[in-house]
């Protein structure tokens, strides 16, 4: 599934694809010249032939009690900034707190915080 263009090469797309972390199953959105190689299924590294590496992990904001969605990955890739609605559980209390999510060029996202 294409979700978008990629922001960081000229003919590249963000598609999904399933990868398997610490036996949880987990989204990965990558671009489509991103190719990596690993030995022990944990660790990802770009292989020589790849000529992008723009990766963002389905995961990646998860402490912050969010994982994201295709729609907000299409929202992101056109837009290059998103509010996202993020929870707190700090001091034992339920906390819920927006930020705005942009795009990264080595991390995938990035939160700006104030």
């Amino acid at each position: 599934m294409i979700l978008g263009k990629c922001p960081y090469c000229d003919d590249g797309n963000i598609e999904v694809r399933d990868k398997e972390i610490q036996g949880k199953k987990v989204k990965l959105y990558a671009c489509t010249n991103a190719h990596w190689k690993t030995e022990d299924g944990e660790l990802f590294e770009l292989r020589d032939d790849a000529t992008c590496g723009f990766r963002i992990w389905q995961n990646t904001l998860s402490r912050y009690g969010k994982w994201l969605s295709y729609g907000e990955i299409r929202e992101l890739l056109e837009n290059q900034t998103l509010e996202i609605e993020f929870l707190s559980k700090k001091y034992g209390k339920k906390n819920h707190y927006s930020k705005f999510v942009v795009l990264h060029p080595e991390y995938g996202v990035s939160v700006l915080w104030d």
